[in-house]
């Protein structure tokens, strides 16, 4: 196998180029997996049973760990605090987590454990469900969706009079929720708050999150929420693929937005292990970044016409049953760039799932102190805190100096070309407004971005 050329070299090929002291020959540069010196070769990773634990599956299936010298194991959890728990007790090195997990462990919101990360798994991919009947009532008060295709996205503003009913009667709209540092509890709260709804406050007395709600949110296990729908106990939900989809096709629920609409490219699930694994098995950490880089090149490769060309090889592998174990079509309604909100509104969505454009595999400081910000909103941090505080944070659980590395070696490899890896002077994405509500969030000034909102916390 012909060897990469060093960076090295190539800079200095580069140089005599300038100089017109070499020929301008093209090459093509072979790609080639140089190993580093791993302490630890035999590894066990968590997940859920969701699609966006794909970058793990797709390392392991397609022989990316294996061309690092990793030898690993990827095991399904029942629920995001055992899985949590495996990786804190050392029973699991790794897992597929909830961004918010590291950040709330980190600062000991539930449990408490120091839990970094270097790798984000994926952008979007989530979806709000409302059972069939709540939908026909908020269809009645809306007349405007009360069509085969109605204007995205969807707010809660319908809702609101569902919920007064509810309320009325002495009950309370339910609605599910994955894990209460998840994405999806941020995600549905800023959705029904965007519309004047009260999702709940957090306190010291109420970690349900409960106080001053005017709609209950409870957590679900992903798998289980169709189920749980169906038989009456939650009205709605968010939740990530396939149980969206799961509910299309079983005809019980209608998706009436997705977490794209809520906030375009935000990010879903992260890579973690404990600091501790991290600084005990450095070369390690750095193979393991490789490969799952790869797996998110290799989701995302499209051919000329930029239509995705591995995605339906990926859902096979994910409909397997000690993966997702979805049936392939419904994990490909979403997976392969579409997205199912009733039979009569079917979209085209090819950013609903993204692994590896738009930088995404990068842990950027800005969507840590994101997820500190909705925790200040909430009452899960229960008192107010400087922004040095924020940034400082994140930087306790986002990595980015270990992406950093492992990408210039995919680089001196040949697996990445310099313009696939990030380019950013301090971790900090540009403000955007890309919010259902279009308030403007700047990663750079979380106390100016809480200030903006009438429910919830304002500093």
């Amino acid at each position: 196998m012909h060897h990469v050329p060093s960076l090295t070299t190539r800079l200095i090929t580069a140089a005599l180029l300038s100089l017109g002291l070499a020929s301008e020959a093209p090459t093509v540069w072979a790609q080639e997996t140089e190993l580093l010196d791993i302490e630890k070769d035999e590894l066990e990773f968590g997940f859920i049973k969701l699609t966006d634990c794909a970058p793990i599956v797709i390392a392991k299936e397609k022989g990316f760990f294996d061309d690092e010298g990793l030898s690993v194991t990827v095991t399904a959890q029942p629920n995001w605090k055992t899985l949590l728990d495996g990786v804190i007790s050392g029973d699991l090195d790794g897992a597929h987590m909830l961004s918010g997990q590291p950040i709330a462990a980190t600062i000991g919101v539930g449990t408490k454990a120091s839990i970094i990360t270097a790798f984000t798994m994926d952008l979007n991919g989530n979806g709000i469900t409302v059972a069939n009947s709540i939908w026909e009532q908020m269809q009645k008060n809306d007349p405007a969706l009360d069509v085969p295709q109605p204007a995205h996205p969807i707010s809660a503003k319908s809702l609101g009079p569902i919920v007064e009913q509810y309320k009325s009667e002495g009950k309370k709209l339910q609605m599910g929720m994955v894990f209460p540092v998840s994405t999806h509890n941020y995600e549905i709260r800023y959705w029904l708050a965007a519309a004047g709804i009260h999702p709940g406050m957090y306190t010291s007395s109420d970690v349900g999150g409960r106080t001053d709600a005017d709609v209950e949110l409870s957590v679900t296990p992903p798998p289980l929420m169709p189920q749980t729908l169906e038989a009456g106990n939650i009205q709605g939900y968010c939740v990530g693929e396939p149980w969206n989809q799961a509910a299309v096709a079983k005809g019980i629920g209608v998706p009436v937005t997705t977490n794209y609409d809520i906030w375009k490219n935000n990010p879903e699930k992260v890579f973690g292990v404990t600091q501790e694994w991290a600084e005990e098995n450095p070369q390690t950490m750095l193979a393991v970044t490789k490969a799952l880089i790869k797996a998110g090149k290799w989701l995302d490769a499209t051919d000329a016409d930029g239509n995705l060309v591995n995605r339906e090889e990926a859902c096979r592998l994910l409909s397997r049953s000690d993966y997702v174990g979805a049936p392939y079509e419904v994990i490909k309604s979403s997976m392969t760039g579409t997205f199912v909100f009733q039979k009569s509104d079917v979209r085209e969505m090819p950013d609903f799932n993204v692994f590896f454009k738009h930088d995404c595999t990068y842990p950027w400081y800005s969507d840590g102190v994101w997820f500190l910000t909705q925790m200040r909103r909430w009452g899960q941090i229960t008192e107010e805190k400087s922004a040095q505080w924020y940034a400082q944070t994140a930087k306790d659980v986002y990595k980015p100096e270990i992406y950093m590395a492992a990408a210039a070696l995919l680089v001196e490899e040949g697996f990445l070309t310099q313009d696939e890896v990030p380019d950013t002077a301090d971790g900090y994405k540009p403000a955007t407004s890309d919010f259902i509500d279009g308030k403007t969030y700047d990663g750079r000034d979380p106390l100016g971005y809480l200030a903006q909102f009438e429910i919830g916390n304002k500093k």
